[in-house]
């Protein structure tokens, strides 16, 4: 079964970090590229980070020099490392390739 699965997500206070992965079954994530998206309550989903088959990353300004994207090409996984997040950072993160998405990830910034 063709499928991607994210992990990670959680409740953090502000100024933490969060490690979020995406595992693929049935796709080689680095022949592909991988992106992070997320969507908040009441808006539209947007994309975060991308990291390209090259290994090239690309981000969104709002989340550059706090969130790095990697891959693990032996554990099929993509990460997304998330530093001095915000509360407006908290969404449902998800991880796309090939056109498909994953089930997605909570992550709630408060204190």
């Amino acid at each position: 079964q063709v499928q991607l699965v994210e992990s990670g997500g959680g409740l953090v206070q502000p100024g933490g970090s969060l490690r979020l992965a995406c595992v693929g079954s049935g796709l080689i994530l680095s022949r592909l590229s991988v992106s992070w998206f997320r969507q908040a309550p009441g808006q539209a989903r947007e994309q975060v980070a991308v990291i390209r088959w090259s290994g090239a990353t690309q981000y969104a300004d709002s989340v550059k020099g706090r969130f790095t994207v990697s891959r693990d090409d032996v554990k099929n996984t993509v990460y997304l490392q998330m530093d001095s997040l915000h509360p407006e950072d908290t969404a449902v993160y998800y991880c796309r390739a090939d056109l498909r998405w994953g089930q997605g990830t909570q992550v709630t910034v408060s204190s």
